[in-house]
């Protein structure tokens, strides 16, 4: 009972170290858990919400349309559970100004429901629920009417492209039509894009997918048409799977490779067919309804004719019969004569010709009569032919009219949305992952540090007890329980603040960029516990190493003071110009930093450590703050991007150029593509050995401009470096050439290409083909790959290409649509904006970027945050430090400074003596930590790994200067604290012999 009565009082005289043990504890627990269950609890309920509202797992889209034959097709996919068929329809609307929306059909088959936020669902044609976003742009509020224009039906939807000879009974599909009079009954969330409207965020902006400006969501009421624009799916077991999860991504990938593998071809080539057979059907019924009015118009000037031969004839016999008539009265009687004037005479054929002719053309009307029906007949001719030479060629054209019908299998990372929330919650937890390793050695080494010296205090007490027959692990358990309940204690506050203040803050930034209904905070057990577990394990070792060094000297040998460091000299001593020229407490000073390597090495270390920290979070501040600048200012040269249809390229270009605003540009295609790495075997992706894939803007140059492509674009080659450094080469140094692509930075990055590299890359026809990486150029935001014309052609035009059935032959290939302009323009950034904003107004536009308002307008919030919360954490961390090492220095030293009061030096002098002391260290583990927070920066930025992002480690000197004086102030901080207890130090009873 004594024994624990004086472990209690043992303890309760060093409450200073359990103090610091605690929070220390409770520092490293926070961030472990913290940032863990902020980015768990997002993705729980962001899953929840998915699979409530039945967010697709797949979807299938087609650039002829789906039809029923399609979507029965889909549904015999093993693994698919649901399939739902989609009618959507692009319209638009005058709000101060030209904007678009997708009209979306609400599915009856609960895939893709919105989620209602505001008022009803709508139920009658005519009826629609808009997102909150368009509420806000618009003021209009539920009741609210609007009348929108649907736009004119694109080519792969025409009439000419929609058949389905095997389910229609007219061989055609007809393309989705909505109601134009439409009213506002609801406000709904669509569950493919979760970004918040009202949230201060546009972070999202560099890396949106959407091709219009809003959604509308109508009932199957009132919607007409039997072609579909997308089918979505959901694959049987994924809902049991987590959808951010590895496994959901495997569940899915094997029906999507199904799809692939089976369905796929077989209805792209029979949705080809029956467009065929519709252009063919037509060209039948075209000629069979051209014989019909071409028959009946010889049929009626057959008539004509007819009338006129008849009119002709009948002159010709009465001509005939009074020429006989004259003839008979010459004769031998009367009697004979009038025999003869009763019969016709008979005329052969040719002098009935004659006579034919002679009265046609003695008769001005006849002659006019016989020229009109013979223009008639032959302009029937010429009809006739020209029309039989019209449907010949219209079927010679028709095979290359239509083209290969492409199907595209989408997941649900091509949803902008899901896509953008999954890359924010991985690069945060991602730093959530590497940051507690920081605290964990921190922790270990200042637990070390205090309970070694509270076991050295008491070394004279444990040889007593260890005198008297208590066992040694009986005595060092009175320390291993301290720090033990220290570590519960510290950690248990930590785990509340790690899933409760840690996530909460997360959230509130998480909801200023995503709207996540359902959201709420959740204790993962056993996280929780291996989080105290972690930190208890590395406390208690450190704990045991000191009760071991300790302990394993004889009780005699413990019951006597420890005997005093035998003195020695330091190197700076031996530097004798220096050393004279220091006064006595500065030569003091000196010697109890150098000779007390223990206590230097812990506190240089700790300090650094801290500041180290505080540097890493400041650098990933700087080096995202900068991401925009460096990216559209300095890597892109040009000042805009313009960017339309392959059928209004021309009339894009035209506009541009009559606005006189082009100091000089630079005529290119852009297209969306893929790039995936190429496997070992025939490179097929997604096969083994692919590593990946990434989403890319495939920008083609023409082949007499590739030189001005460095005008546009800086080409600097980079080299992939160490810890999250990459050599970059000479601006100019890199040219496009015919012999590979250039790939961006951030591409390669993520997918560990390097020039040399062969990858697979996917046109915006959904055609592959194996290319070789040529270099790899500077570039930080987005994924641009930059090809040739001619070595694109070969890459997708070539008969040796892979998936040539699904690619045109060189043959029948036609040159490169230039669908979009890199422009450098005059004017001020301002100014700039304002002209690509009115340049997406017009028709011919489909996108215009202004880089000046890129640079200006890129943020990311939700990293500024997380980036605030380290350096706040890594603040508080060494101030726990500088405050642990300070009494563990002043505890170490009480005899010495009760000597020196006995000497006659006052408060302010000891003060002076130890702090300075302090200082020093503090200023050589600032020194120490600078570099090394660059360092660990350049770590974390590796981990850092999203989609169409690089980040190139940027640390400003202000940074530097902000670690360094926040360390520094927390270290006068700490004197403060410090200083009451040099204070208190009694000379009479400190310099008592323990003897």
């Amino acid at each position: 009972m004594a024994f624990v009565k004086d472990m209690l009082r043992m303890w309760a005289h060093s409450w200073k170290r359990f103090i610091s043990i605690a929070m220390i504890t409770l520092l490293g627990v926070a961030v472990l858990t913290g940032i863990y269950a902020g980015c768990r609890d997002a993705f729980r309920s962001t899953d929840r919400f998915f699979d409530a509202q039945g967010l697709h797992d797949v979807q299938v889209l087609s650039t002829a349309g789906l039809s029923n034959g399609d979507i029965a097709a889909l549904r015999k996919v093993n693994g698919v559970a649901k399939v739902q068929a989609e009618r959507s329809q692009e319209v638009t609307f005058d709000l101060d100004g030209r904007k678009s929306a997708t009209m979306q059909e609400i599915g009856t088959n609960g895939i893709d429901q919105p989620y209602l936020q505001e008022g009803r669902m709508p139920k009658k044609a005519g009826e629609i629920a808009v997102t909150r976003k368009f509420i806000r742009d618009s003021g209009k509020r539920i009741g609210s009417r609007l009348t929108v224009t649907p736009e004119s039906a694109s080519s792969d939807t025409s009439d000419t492209n929609g058949a389905d000879g095997t389910n229609e009974t007219n061989g055609t599909d007809e393309a989705p039509s909505f109601p134009t009079r439409l009213t506002i009954v609801g406000v709904v969330l669509d569950p493919r894009n979760l970004s918040n409207p009202d949230g201060y965020s546009a972070m999202t902006s560099f890396r949106s997918t959407a091709t219009t400006d809003y959604t509308f969501f109508a009932p199957s009421d009132g919607v007409t048409g039997t072609l579909y624009t997308s089918a979505t799916l959901l694959v049987k077991g994924a809902a049991a799977e987590s959808t951010f999860d590895e496994s959901y991504e495997n569940t899915v990938k094997q029906v999507t490779d199904r799809i692939d593998g089976t369905v796929k071809t077989d209805r792209q080539n029979a949705r080809r067919q029956e467009l065929l057979d519709a252009g063919n059907k037509k060209i039948v019924d075209a000629r069979a309804e051209a014989d019909k009015k071409f028959a009946d118009a010889q049929s009626q000037i057959d008539a004509n004719r007819q009338q006129f031969n008849q009119q002709v004839d009948q002159i010709v016999s009465m001509q005939a019969g009074a020429a006989a008539a004259g003839a008979a009265a010459n004769g031998a009687n009367a009697g004979a004569a009038a025999a003869a004037g009763a019969t016709t005479p008979q005329l052969d054929e040719t002098t009935r010709e004659t006579m034919r002719e002679t009265i046609i053309a003695a008769s001005p009307e006849l002659t006019q009569a016989k020229q009109q029906l013979d223009q008639a007949q032959s302009q029937l001719n010429e009809q006739k032919a020209s029309t039989e030479q019209t449907l010949k060629t219209k079927e010679n054209e028709l095979k290359t009219s239509i083209p290969q019908v492409r199907w595209y299998v989408q997941d649900r990372q091509s949803l902008g949305g899901f896509s953008a929330l999954k890359s924010d919650l991985d690069s945060i937890q991602s730093l959530g992952n590497a940051f507690p390793i920081v605290f964990l050695l921190v922790a270990v080494m200042m637990s070390l540090t205090a309970m070694a010296r509270m076991v050295e205090e008491d070394r004279s007490l444990i040889g007593t007890y260890v005198g008297l027959g208590y066992g040694r692990l009986a005595v060092a358990s009175r320390y291993l329980l301290f720090a033990l309940l220290a570590c519960l204690i510290g950690g248990g506050l930590g785990l509340i603040a790690g899933f409760l203040g840690i996530p909460a803050f997360l959230l509130v930034v998480l909801q200023g960029m995503y709207v996540m209904p359902g959201l709420r905070l959740e204790y993962d057990w056993l996280y929780g516990s291996l989080g105290i577990a972690l930190f208890v394990v590395g406390v208690l070792a450190a704990t045991i190493y000191a009760c071991v060094q300790e302990m394993r000297q004889t009780p005699a040998a413990l019951m006597r003071p420890k005997a005093p460091r035998a003195g020695s000299r330091i190197l700076l001593e031996r530097i004798r110009p220096v050393w004279n020229r220091i006064g006595f407490l500065g030569k003091v000073t000196a010697r109890n930093i150098f000779r007390f390597k223990s206590r230097l090495i812990m506190t240089v270390g700790g300090v650094a450590g801290c500041t180290a920290l505080i540097v890493c979070g400041l650098a990933i501040n700087d080096t995202v703050a900068d991401l925009g600048i460096k990216q559209y200012r300095d890597i892109y040269q040009y000042d805009l991007m313009v960017v339309s249809d392959d059928s209004d390229a021309s009339a894009m270009r035209t506009k541009v150029a009559s606005d006189g605003r082009v100091t000089s540009s630079l005529d290119v295609r852009i297209e969306s593509g893929d790039l995936t790495v190429a496997g070992s075997g025939d490179g097929d992706s997604g096969k083994a050995g692919s590593s990946g894939s990434e989403s890319i803007q495939l920008v083609a140059v023409p082949e007499k401009h590739l030189s001005d492509l460095g005008e546009m674009v800086t080409l600097q080659p980079v080299s992939s470096g160490i810890l999250g450094t990459s050599g970059v080469g000479k601006t100019g140094s890199l040219k496009l050439d015919d012999d590979g692509v250039i790939v961006a930075q951030s591409a390669a990055s993520a997918l560990g290409v390097k020039a040399g590299s062969k990858v697979r890359l996917t046109n915006g026809d959904g055609v592959q083909a194996t290319a070789k990486v040529s270099a790899v150029n500077r570039n930080l935001i987005g994924s641009d790959v930059y090809v040739s014309e001619t070595y694109y052609a070969k890459l997708f035009d070539s008969k040796d290409a892979k998936n040539t059935k699904n690619s045109k032959s060189s043959e029948d290939s036609e040159a490169l649509t230039w669908n979009a302009m890199l422009a450098k323009l005059s004017g001020s950034d301002t100014s700039q904006t304002d002209y690509a904003e009115s340049l997406e107004e017009d028709s011919s536009v489909m996108k215009a970027v202004s880089c000046a308002h890129m640079a200006d307008s890129f943020k990311f919030d939700l990293m500024g945050a997380v980036v605030a919360l380290i350096v706040a954490l890594a603040g508080g961390l060494a101030l726990v430090v500088l405050f642990t090492l300070a009494n563990t220095n002043v505890s170490e030293r009480v005899r010495e400074m009760a000597t020196l009061k006995v000497l006659g030096f006052f408060d302010r002098e000891v003060h002076h003596y130890v702090n300075r002391e302090m200082m020093i260290l503090t200023v050589m583990g600032v020194i120490l930590g600078l570099p090394l927070g660059r360092l660990v920066g350049g770590m974390l930025t590796m981990a850092l790994n999203m989609p169409s992002l690089y980040f190139e480690v940027e640390v400003k000197p202000l940074s530097y200067v902000i670690a360094a004086v926040a360390t520094m102030a927390f270290a006068l901080l700490v004197q403060l604290f410090v200083n009451p207890v040099l204070d208190r130090i009694d000379p009479i009873s400190s310099l008592k012999s323990v003897e």
